[in-house]
């Protein structure tokens, strides 16, 4: 399988309200997405596991240069650790909540697939205009 989502950081005591490991990815619509697992009630006694997508609120991706920009920093040569998306009140936005995964390894496949739709719907940076001054040439700009 060919990786589209970038692991950003991987920790296994974390910030967020689980008792278990989370990840963050990094997408190409320069989105930071985390994938974490927590415990529901199903009836009286019993539970069961959910697989938590969420978005980050606090920081971007850059997708070609594999680099983390905190939300608002206007200095983007400044570097942003990696560690610093697992914070303590971090502000998430829940995408959804899926009960059918048994796994974090499912949770990341549906993660990457939307990676790889992001990839291919991303426009071409080059355009070609045709030069004025002499019609046989072209430009690319």
């Amino acid at each position: 399988m060919e990786i589209f989502a970038k692991l950003i950081h991987k920790s296994f005591v974390t910030y967020l309200p689980t008792n278990f490991p989370a990840q963050f990815y990094g997408l190409p619509d320069g989105k930071v997405y985390i994938i974490y697992a927590r415990f529901y009630e199903i009836k009286f006694q019993r539970s069961g596991l959910e697989f938590v997508l969420a978005e980050h609120q606090e920081f971007l991706f850059n997708y070609e240069e594999d680099k983390l920009i905190a939300f608002g920093n206007q200095d983007t040569k400044k570097p942003v650790y990696a560690e610093l998306v697992d914070k303590p009140n971090p502000k998430i936005k829940i995408l959804k909540v899926n009960r059918e995964f048994n796994s974090f390894a499912e949770a990341f496949a549906q993660l990457n697939k939307k990676a790889k739709t992001q990839l291919e719907k991303k426009p071409d940076d080059i355009q070609i205009i045709p030069n004025k001054g002499n019609q046989d040439r072209l430009s690319i700009a």
